[in-house]
Protein backbone atom coordinates (compact mmCIF):
# COMPACT_ATOMS: atom_id res chain seq x y z
CA UNK A 1 0.00 0.00 0.00
CA UNK A 2 1.48 3.32 -1.02
CA UNK A 3 1.25 5.87 1.79
CA UNK A 4 1.40 8.71 -0.69
CA UNK A 5 -1.25 7.48 -3.15
CA UNK A 6 -3.87 9.90 -1.86
CA UNK A 7 -1.74 13.03 -2.02
CA UNK A 8 -2.23 13.73 -5.69
CA UNK A 9 1.53 13.53 -6.25
CA UNK A 10 4.35 11.01 -6.05
CA UNK A 11 7.68 11.18 -4.30
CA UNK A 12 11.04 11.30 -6.01
CA UNK A 13 11.76 7.71 -5.00
CA UNK A 14 8.38 6.55 -6.31
CA UNK A 15 8.99 8.30 -9.63
CA UNK A 16 12.34 6.57 -10.06
CA UNK A 17 10.81 3.22 -9.14
CA UNK A 18 8.05 3.55 -11.73
CA UNK A 19 10.42 4.74 -14.44
CA UNK A 20 13.30 2.39 -13.66
CA UNK A 21 13.80 1.64 -17.34
CA UNK A 22 14.44 5.28 -18.13
CA UNK A 23 15.05 7.91 -15.50
CA UNK A 24 16.82 5.42 -13.26
CA UNK A 25 19.82 5.75 -15.57
CA UNK A 26 20.17 9.36 -14.47
CA UNK A 27 21.00 8.24 -10.95
CA UNK A 28 23.50 5.73 -12.33
CA UNK A 29 25.26 8.42 -14.35
CA UNK A 30 25.46 10.64 -11.28
CA UNK A 31 27.02 7.84 -9.21
CA UNK A 32 29.51 7.03 -11.95
CA UNK A 33 30.47 10.68 -12.23
CA UNK A 34 31.09 10.90 -8.49
CA UNK A 35 33.25 7.78 -8.51
CA UNK A 36 35.31 9.06 -11.44
CA UNK A 37 34.26 6.53 -14.10
CA UNK A 38 32.31 9.09 -16.09
CA UNK A 39 33.60 12.28 -14.58
CA UNK A 40 34.21 15.02 -17.13
CA UNK A 41 35.90 17.61 -14.92
CA UNK A 42 36.66 17.83 -11.19
CA UNK A 43 34.21 19.47 -8.84
CA UNK A 44 35.62 22.90 -7.87
CA UNK A 45 33.81 22.73 -4.53
CA UNK A 46 35.03 19.26 -3.59
CA UNK A 47 36.47 19.12 -0.03
CA UNK A 48 40.23 19.71 0.17
CA UNK A 49 42.63 18.80 2.94
CA UNK A 50 43.87 21.86 4.85
CA UNK A 51 47.51 22.48 5.68
CA UNK A 52 46.76 22.09 9.38
CA UNK A 53 44.16 20.05 11.22
CA UNK A 54 41.38 22.52 12.07
CA UNK A 55 39.64 22.73 15.41
CA UNK A 56 36.59 24.60 14.11
CA UNK A 57 34.07 22.55 12.15
CA UNK A 58 31.69 25.33 11.10
CA UNK A 59 31.86 29.11 10.81
CA UNK A 60 29.00 31.60 11.01
CA UNK A 61 30.25 35.12 10.28
CA UNK A 62 27.89 37.71 11.78
CA UNK A 63 28.41 41.17 10.33
CA UNK A 64 26.29 43.69 12.22
CA UNK A 65 25.75 46.49 9.73
CA UNK A 66 25.32 49.60 11.85
CA UNK A 67 26.06 47.76 15.08
CA UNK A 68 27.44 49.31 18.29
CA UNK A 69 30.95 50.70 18.46
CA UNK A 70 33.84 48.72 19.89
CA UNK A 71 34.18 51.28 22.69
CA UNK A 72 30.61 50.43 23.75
CA UNK A 73 31.02 46.65 23.73
CA UNK A 74 34.30 44.90 24.63
CA UNK A 75 37.05 47.53 24.20
CA UNK A 76 37.16 49.73 27.29
CA UNK A 77 38.97 53.06 26.86
CA UNK A 78 39.85 54.55 30.28
CA UNK A 79 41.60 57.56 28.71
CA UNK A 80 38.52 58.28 26.61
CA UNK A 81 36.46 58.42 29.79
CA UNK A 82 39.03 60.67 31.44
CA UNK A 83 39.19 63.11 28.51
CA UNK A 84 35.44 63.15 27.79
CA UNK A 85 34.39 66.45 26.17
CA UNK A 86 37.94 67.55 25.35
CA UNK A 87 39.16 68.30 21.80
CA UNK A 88 41.05 65.63 19.91
CA UNK A 89 44.73 65.52 20.96
CA UNK A 90 45.74 65.06 17.31
CA UNK A 91 44.87 66.48 13.90
CA UNK A 92 41.20 66.04 13.04
CA UNK A 93 40.73 63.32 10.42
CA UNK A 94 38.84 63.92 7.20
CA UNK A 95 35.38 62.38 7.37
CA UNK A 96 32.28 62.45 5.19
CA UNK A 97 28.93 64.16 5.72
CA UNK A 98 29.80 65.52 9.17
CA UNK A 99 32.33 67.40 11.24
CA UNK A 100 34.70 65.94 13.80
CA UNK A 101 33.74 67.03 17.30
CA UNK A 102 35.17 66.51 20.78
CA UNK A 103 35.85 63.19 22.49
CA UNK A 104 32.83 61.23 23.69
CA UNK A 105 33.00 58.50 26.32
CA UNK A 106 30.89 55.36 26.30
CA UNK A 107 27.40 55.57 27.79
CA UNK A 108 27.76 52.14 29.43
CA UNK A 109 29.81 50.90 32.34
CA UNK A 110 32.52 48.26 31.93
CA UNK A 111 33.15 45.46 34.41
CA UNK A 112 35.88 42.76 34.30
CA UNK A 113 34.27 39.37 33.70
CA UNK A 114 35.39 35.74 33.82
CA UNK A 115 38.75 34.35 34.83
CA UNK A 116 40.38 36.26 31.96
CA UNK A 117 39.16 39.58 33.39
CA UNK A 118 37.81 40.78 30.04
CA UNK A 119 36.05 44.17 30.40
CA UNK A 120 32.46 43.84 29.15
CA UNK A 121 29.97 46.69 28.94
CA UNK A 122 26.58 46.55 30.60
CA UNK A 123 25.05 46.09 27.13
CA UNK A 124 25.89 42.37 27.28
CA UNK A 125 24.89 40.85 30.63
CA UNK A 126 24.45 37.37 29.12
CA UNK A 127 27.66 37.41 27.08
CA UNK A 128 29.59 38.43 30.18
CA UNK A 129 28.87 35.00 31.71
CA UNK A 130 30.84 33.12 29.02
CA UNK A 131 33.73 35.41 28.10
CA UNK A 132 36.26 32.68 28.92
CA UNK A 133 34.94 30.74 25.91
CA UNK A 134 35.23 33.67 23.48
CA UNK A 135 38.30 34.99 21.64
CA UNK A 136 38.35 38.80 21.49
CA UNK A 137 40.55 40.53 18.89
CA UNK A 138 41.02 44.22 19.68
CA UNK A 139 44.02 44.82 17.43
CA UNK A 140 42.07 45.18 14.18
CA UNK A 141 41.47 48.62 12.72
CA UNK A 142 40.25 50.21 9.50
CA UNK A 143 41.86 52.83 7.30
CA UNK A 144 38.77 53.98 5.40
CA UNK A 145 36.18 56.24 7.02
CA UNK A 146 33.66 55.76 4.19
CA UNK A 147 31.06 53.04 4.71
CA UNK A 148 31.46 51.48 1.26
CA UNK A 149 35.23 51.29 1.36
CA UNK A 150 35.25 50.06 4.96
CA UNK A 151 32.80 47.24 4.18
CA UNK A 152 34.76 46.14 1.12
CA UNK A 153 37.98 46.04 3.11
CA UNK A 154 36.36 43.99 5.87
CA UNK A 155 34.87 41.41 3.50
CA UNK A 156 37.56 41.31 0.79
CA UNK A 157 40.71 42.81 2.32
CA UNK A 158 40.81 45.71 -0.14
CA UNK A 159 38.92 48.98 -0.43
CA UNK A 160 40.36 49.98 -3.81
CA UNK A 161 40.27 46.86 -5.96
CA UNK A 162 37.68 44.16 -6.53
CA UNK A 163 38.97 41.12 -4.66
CA UNK A 164 37.36 37.76 -3.77
CA UNK A 165 35.34 37.79 -0.57
CA UNK A 166 36.18 35.91 2.60
CA UNK A 167 33.74 33.09 1.85
CA UNK A 168 35.02 32.74 -1.72
CA UNK A 169 38.60 32.29 -0.54
CA UNK A 170 37.51 29.68 2.00
CA UNK A 171 35.61 27.75 -0.68
CA UNK A 172 38.60 27.99 -3.00
CA UNK A 173 41.06 26.75 -0.39
CA UNK A 174 39.02 24.18 1.53
CA UNK A 175 36.01 23.31 -0.63
CA UNK A 176 32.76 22.26 1.00
CA UNK A 177 31.07 19.08 2.18
CA UNK A 178 27.70 20.35 0.93
CA UNK A 179 27.37 18.38 -2.28
CA UNK A 180 23.97 19.79 -3.26
CA UNK A 181 24.07 23.16 -1.49
CA UNK A 182 26.02 26.39 -2.07
CA UNK A 183 29.47 26.65 -0.56
CA UNK A 184 28.36 29.62 1.53
CA UNK A 185 25.34 31.88 1.79
CA UNK A 186 24.76 35.46 2.89
CA UNK A 187 21.49 36.42 4.58
CA UNK A 188 19.77 39.63 3.47
CA UNK A 189 22.97 41.45 2.42
CA UNK A 190 22.96 45.20 1.97
CA UNK A 191 22.42 46.46 -1.57
CA UNK A 192 24.70 49.45 -0.94
CA UNK A 193 28.22 49.91 0.43
CA UNK A 194 29.82 47.36 -1.88
CA UNK A 195 26.71 45.29 -2.50
CA UNK A 196 27.37 42.01 -4.25
CA UNK A 197 31.15 42.53 -4.12
CA UNK A 198 31.05 41.82 -0.38
CA UNK A 199 30.28 38.16 -1.10
CA UNK A 200 31.45 37.86 -4.70
CA UNK A 201 34.21 35.73 -6.18
CA UNK A 202 35.85 38.51 -8.28
CA UNK A 203 38.58 36.89 -10.42
CA UNK A 204 37.96 33.42 -8.98
CA UNK A 205 35.58 31.10 -10.89
CA UNK A 206 31.87 31.78 -10.42
CA UNK A 207 31.50 28.48 -8.52
CA UNK A 208 33.05 30.20 -5.48
CA UNK A 209 30.51 33.04 -5.48
CA UNK A 210 28.22 33.33 -2.45
CA UNK A 211 24.46 32.85 -2.66
CA UNK A 212 22.17 35.57 -1.35
CA UNK A 213 19.18 34.49 0.73
CA UNK A 214 16.35 36.93 1.16
CA UNK A 215 15.90 40.32 -0.44
CA UNK A 216 18.96 42.60 -0.40
CA UNK A 217 17.99 45.91 1.12
CA UNK A 218 19.13 48.98 3.00
CA UNK A 219 19.45 49.31 5.86
CA UNK A 220 17.56 46.15 6.73
CA UNK A 221 15.60 43.55 4.82
CA UNK A 222 12.93 41.17 6.17
CA UNK A 223 14.84 38.16 7.46
CA UNK A 224 11.78 35.91 7.18
CA UNK A 225 12.27 35.98 3.40
CA UNK A 226 15.77 34.51 3.76
CA UNK A 227 15.10 30.92 2.74
CA UNK A 228 15.74 28.52 -0.10
CA UNK A 229 12.75 28.36 -2.40
CA UNK A 230 10.94 25.13 -3.24
CA UNK A 231 12.52 23.18 -0.35
CA UNK A 232 9.39 22.86 1.77
CA UNK A 233 6.73 20.19 1.25
CA UNK A 234 3.39 21.44 2.52
CA UNK A 235 1.54 18.25 1.50
CA UNK A 236 3.52 15.79 3.65
CA UNK A 237 4.35 15.98 7.33
CA UNK A 238 7.85 15.46 8.73
CA UNK A 239 7.37 11.72 9.37
CA UNK A 240 6.13 11.10 5.84
CA UNK A 241 9.05 13.05 4.36
CA UNK A 242 11.52 11.02 6.42
CA UNK A 243 10.31 7.86 4.65
CA UNK A 244 11.60 9.31 1.38
CA UNK A 245 15.19 9.58 2.61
Amino acid sequence: MNDFSNNGSISRREMLRRSAAGFGNLALLSLLAESGFAQVKPDPLAPKRPHFEPKAKRVIFLFMHGGPSHVDTFDEKPLLTRDHGKPLPFAKPRVQFSTTRNLLKSHWEFTPRGQCGMPVSSLFPQVSTCVDDIAFINSMYGSNAAHGGALLKLHTGSDNFIRPSMGSWINYGLGTENRNLPGFVTICPTSLHGGVYNYGSAFLPAAYHGISLGTPGYPNAPVENAQFRFTKNTRLNRDQQSLQL
